[in-house]
This record gives C-alpha cells, sequence and structure tokens, in this order.
C-alpha cells in the first residue's frame, strides 16, 4: 500500500516548509514556533526535557511539556489541525488552533507533515472534553504551542502503519479493510515494527531473555557463549550450513550442545548461553526459521536425571508467571490486534511418558509404533488431549525411544529401546529438546559408530570425556517459537526481528 503525492511534490513541499520557517529559524530554530529543525544542531543543548508519550495523563494536566513522536494521523479542519502523535505503542491527540501563539501559516505547516514525520511538539496538557477512544491516552490532549519537524518521512510509504496494525484476518477490522500481507510487512520491516503490537512483541521477547538469565542465575547458573563456526555438525545430521574456511570448511553451529557439556566436563556445573542457532532444513512451515535465537541451558545433577527435567520445569513455569505479572500492557496490546486465549499452565509441570502419550492418542483413535516418533499432527492432537485432561498448554514428554534421538543421548538403563531424554511442549507444539547425556567415553564411541559420525571430526568432543565428567543434561529452547506459542500468534516469522528461512535472507 502507498499513500502521498509524487517525489517531486515531496521536495517541493519541503523547499516551501523550509523557505516558510527559515526567517525565524535560520540561526535558532528554538527561538520560532514551527519549522524543520536543523540536520546538525548549532547548540550543544537545548534547554527541554522530552516526555514519553505513555507518562502523559490526567495528573499532567495544566503542564506545557515537550513530546517527541511520530505523526500517526493528521487531519485539518478549518483554523485548526488535529494531530495524534505516536510514541512507541502509546498515542497522543494534539490540537494545532489558531490562537495568540498560533498563526495560520503554522496550522498550515501542521497539515503537511508528512505521515510517519518525527516531530518534537509543545503544548498544554488539557482534559479531554470527552474520551479520545483513538488514542492509548484517552482522556487527555495537548494544545499545540509549538511544533518542529525533526525527522521527515517521504509522503508516499511502502507500507501504511494503518494497514499493518490491522489483523490477520481482514474481515475482522471490517470486510472492505486493506490489509498488509506478510511478505509486504517483512520486506519492509523498519515500518512493520512500529505498530504498537510489534513494539509490544520484542518487549515481551526481551522478557523472555531476561527471565530466563535471572531464573538460572537465582539457581547458580553460569552464562557462556560458544563457537557458532564448528568442525562437524552438532546434531549428527543433514541439516547444516557448510561454509568455507580459509582452505577447508567448516560449519555454522546447529546447537551450543558440544560446548556446554564440555563446560560441565570443565567443573563449571551449571551453564546457560543465549545465541544464534542455524538449521538448513527447507521448511517453509509456521514454526521454522534456518537462524533462531537458542536459549541452552546444561547441568550436573546428583543421582538422576530428572533432577534435570524439574529445573527446567521450574524455569518455564517462573518465565510464565513473569511474563503475566510483568507485561500485562503489552500482552492486552498484542492481543487486541492478534486475538489469542490466556496460556495455562500448571505448577508443577505435568510430565508423562512417552508410552503414556502414545496410550492418550490410541484412546483418540490415533495408532502409533512404540519407537515411532511423534508427528507434527500427532503433536497438536496430544496437546489438544492434555489440555482437555490436565488443563494445561505446557507439558512434558519423558522417556523417548532411543532410535529417533542424536548419538550422545543416554540410553534408559531399564529397557534400551528408550532414552533418558524429553521433549517440552507449549499449545501442542515442541519447545525443547534434552536429555541425559552420555558422560563416559566408551559409550559415547560406540553411539558415534552406530550412527555412522565421523570420528575425527568430533575427537575433541569425545576427549572431553575421556578424563571424568559427570551425570549431567540439558535441553535446548528456540525463543521465538515459545513466545509465538504464549503469544498465540500463529507465525515465528512475527517474533523473529529479521527471520531468516529457506526463502528470506533480507532484510
Amino acid at each position: 500500500m502507498a499513500s502521498g503525492d509524487s517525489s517531486d511534490s515531496s521536495k517541493k513541499l519541503q523547499e516551501q516548509q523550509q523557505n516558510e520557517s527559515s526567517t525565524a529559524h535560520e540561526e535558532d530554530f528554538s527561538q520560532g514556533n514551527y519549522g524543520i529543525m536543523p540536520l546538525i544542531q548549532s547548540k550543544e543543548k537545548i534547554d527541554r526535557q522530552l516526555i514519553p508519550v505513555r507518562d502523559i495523563n490526567e495528573k499532567s494536566a495544566k503542564q506545557t511539556i515537550w513530546v517527541r513522536g511520530r505523526l500517526h494521523t493528521s487531519r485539518g479542519k478549518g483554523k485548526q489541525c488535529f494531530l495524534v502523535i505516536r510514541h512507541q505503542s502509546a498515542t497522543i491527540q494534539a490540537v494545532v488552533c489558531v490562537s495568540e501563539n498560533v498563526s495560520k501559516p503554522m496550522v498550515k505547516f501542521a497539515t503537511t507533515i508528512t505521515k510517519e514525520s518525527v516531530i518534537d511538539v509543545e503544548g498544554e496538557v488539557t482534559l479531554a472534553p470527552t474520551p479520545i477512544e483513538s488514542c492509548t491516552q484517552k482522556d487527555v490532549e495537548l494544545q499545540v504551542k509549538k511544533m518542529f519537524v525533526v525527522s521527515p518521512a517521504e509522503p508516499r510509504l511502502p507500507l501504511l502503519i494503518e494497514d499493518a496494525m490491522r489483523p490477520d484476518d481482514p474481515t475482522t477490522d471490517g470486510a472492505q479493510a486493506p490489509h498488509a500481507n506478510q511478505d509486504t510487512r517483512l520486506d519492509n520491516r523498519v515500518i512493520d515494527l512500529r505498530t504498537p503490537a510489534n513494539q509490544a512483541i520484542y518487549r515481551v521477547e526481551a522478557g523472555v531473555c531476561k527471565l530466563f538469565r535471572d531464573t538460572l542465575d537465582a539457581k547458580g547458573f553460569v552464562e557462556i557463549h560458544t563457537p557458532k563456526i564448528i568442525s562437524a555438525a552438532s546434531e549428527g545430521g543433514a541439516n547444516v550450513f557448510q561454509v568455507t574456511y580459509f582452505k577447508s570448511n567448516a560449519y555454522l553451529a546447529q546447537s551450543p550442545q558440544f560446548y556446554k557439556q564440555m563446560a560441565i566436563a570443565a567443573d563449571f556445573g551449571k551453564v546457560y548461553t543465549i545465541g544464534a542457532v542455524f538449521r538448513a532444513e527447507d521448511s517453509n512451515t509456521h514454526r521454522h526459521l534456518t537462524e533462531f535465537v537458542g536459549l541452552d541451558l546444561e547441568m550436573a545433577f546428583s543421582y538422576h536425571y530428572h533432577e534435570v527435567v524439574n529445573t527446567i520445569g521450574d524455569l518455564f513455569t517462573q518465565i510464565f508467571k513473569g511474563l503475566a505479572e510483568r507485561f500485562v500492557t503489552e500482552i492486552a496490546i498484542i492481543n487486541k490486534q492478534f486475538p489469542c486465549e490466556p496460556f495455562e499452565f500448571i505448577e508443577p509441570a505435568l510430565r508423562i511418558e512417552y508410552k503414556e502419550g502414545l496410550a492418550l492418542l490410541a484412546e483418540a483413535g490415533v495408532q502409533m509404533g512404540s519407537e515411532e516418533d511423534l508427528s507434527t499432527e500427532n503433536e497438536r492432537i496430544l496437546g489438544r488431549i492434555v489440555k482437555a485432561k490436565y488443563h494445561t498448554d505446557f507439558y512434558i514428554l519423558d522417556k523417548y525411544p532411543l532410535a529417533v534421538r542424536p548419538f550422545y543421548t543416554m540410553p534408559d538403563p531399564d529397557n534400551p529401546k528408550y532414552s533418558n531424554s524429553y521433549d517440552m511442549f507449549m499449545r501442542g507444539e515442541e519447545i525443547l529438546s534434552g536429555a541425559q547425556r552420555i558422560h563416559d567415553s566408551q559409550l559415547l564411541l560406540e553411539r558415534v559408530k552406530h550412527h555412522k559420525i565421523n570420528i575425527d571430526q568430533i575427537k575433541s568432543y569425545i576427549d572431553a570425556f575421556r578424563y571424568g565428567c559427570p551425570p549431567h543434561g540439558g535441553g535446548g529452547i528456540g525463543l521465538e517459537r515459545v513466545l509465538m506459542l504464549y503469544l498465540g500468534l500463529g507465525n515465528v516469522r512475527k517474533t523473529s526481528m529479521f527471520p531468516r528461512d529457506p526463502k528470506r535472507i533480507t532484510p
């Protein structure tokens, strides 16, 4: 979608604005009431404090303040111009009206400012005669005294914010409402990210990382940083990006798996890392990315790997609690554009064995082999069954068949067909895969040979277990997928700021 005039008109408009304001503002723009702010300031400091839009309320009434934001909309009406100023997720109405301090040319100037331009406005906060339903600050408005364009936007926008703010289902906001599709949004991501919902999404995403860090820090974990260029595929599979590394080849890390375990062998006890993960999977689905943010952890345990399972289960519980407590406003903003049922969870987290999961599926008429991996569809079905029976959107599925797990997974000592491994699910989709790892070098060599992996390529990894290593386990979490499922957004590209998939490598 596009709006505005041609580029020639834009140039003429800017020249006109500059000419109108040059006399008053050429030496010091702050001496006049309106105009274009110089690109480079001549003064080191201007005596004004900019107030965030979200902080303006009834308590601010009768105060004269400065606000910086984007021009969201404008509407000229006679000797008045009504503006909506947007800053991040907050909006406020500003009124430019001919008065002792405001001239007709200033009102005209206000009507010519292009949408999405960054502007500074000085105005008196007044109580709105009636609630302004189109703004987040409904009970107040600004009576403008001065205004300056800090950075003008081109008149013709490749994506209108109003269109980007509408729900994915265009009929939700009226059958004829213009609607921006996903590719249009992603092609113009910088503009798309300005919407209130996107501003909120990435604040909640930052919250997930902070809660992940804070919870694990409190449990005695140490944050580490691991290489992303490695000598062999860390998951032992083919879905890996190969890169030229001087006179040989290397790979982009599919996970920090090897290095987390080596840190445990080096007596760090409990570690976690947050970083990029690369998967060369040609999967064009709602939940797959070729690059995503991995939240990984690994820990030594005393006697049983369920110590690890319980630690991770509690980690998720603390994240869910923290999001619900700290991000009420942001979640409400997101739900306004992307409606979703609230996320349900129970404490402690529900854990069921793989065999139990297959039994639940069988009761629903879904038959699977005992050593067969769950398909995506069967994961969804099992998620719905668990939600109906246990009233939770989050659960842990334990004791996976050994045949469907990576080479470093510890077999179940009571049944070699199964393993001490687990996946964790949100709304019927996997968000973590983990296990007790093999910490015995001889057993590890056997499993490497069984999976037909080149031993020479992972020699340093195997050597780490030749000199003694405590029993340990961990897991890897996909940040974007967790957020997508918690908020019910339906597509992982909504939670990746600049997503990478088989068909997208820009912007």
